[in-house]
């Protein structure tokens, strides 16, 4: 039998990379007419769609943003799917052939007003909201600044500021705070801190009351 009589070699760690005001995105992506802020980070197979992508925002890879809007420092985890794809489970045939028929030889064009209508209806993330593993966003819904989605959560309607939705579809469990300082927080309007003011001011985001009683 072999054992080692020694300690395993220590490993070393290294200083992360830096996000600069350039956006950093990884070679798999696929961004298409979108906008993407400073400081921003869109890890492996994320997609971007004709949307926005606001400051410090980040996503963990395998997510897919289509006709969407997301605000600032948002957190977004791995195989989220905000503004996923529908059916016209209304026809007979619920296929994607009913709107995609070029692919198929069926028509010279696409149905053009089917996908007009996702359009129509963009998913709205505010800011500094926390989007958790595998979630959906469904088509028109919107999500409030400081807001939780829970892993796996299927989100079907409009979810309030500061509030933690779990569940399919997803339901409010809490609110993060109370209605009290859940108003000054949005007042305070942070988010919009230029650098220098991040710099300045970064250790009262840890604590609300040493950020209320300095910021309000």
């Amino acid at each position: 039998m072999e054992y080692f009589e020694h300690f395993p070699p220590k490993i070393e760690t290294k200083i992360p990379f830096l996000l600069t005001e350039k956006p950093t995105i990884d070679p798999t992506c696929i961004i298409r007419d979108s906008y993407v802020g400073a400081y921003t980070q869109l890890m492996k197979n994320t997609m971007l769609v004709e949307s926005s992508f606001g400051d410090y925002s980040y996503t963990a890879g395998d997510v897919q943003i289509i006709y969407a809007e997301i605000g600032k420092y948002c957190s977004i985890a791995n195989s989220v799917r905000i503004n996923p794809g529908n059916h016209a489970h209304w026809r007979v045939s619920q296929h994607h052939m009913t709107y995609r028929p070029m692919q198929y030889g069926l028509a010279e064009e696409d149905d053009h007003d089917f996908f007009q209508w996702r359009r129509n209806h963009k998913c709205i993330i505010g800011h500094d909201v926390w989007i958790g593993h595998g979630a959906s966003i469904m088509p028109g819904v919107k999500i409030g600044t400081g807001a939780i989605i829970g892993t796996g959560a299927v989100v079907t309607k409009n979810i309030g500021p500061y509030e933690v939705a779990v569940g399919v579809p997803a339901k409010v469990i809490k609110k993060r705070f109370s209605d009290e300082i859940i108003d000054k927080l949005l007042k305070s309007e942070w988010w919009n801190w230029s650098r220098e003011s991040l710099e300045e001011n970064f250790n009262d985001l840890f604590l609300v009351d040493t950020f209320l009683a300095k910021h309000i």
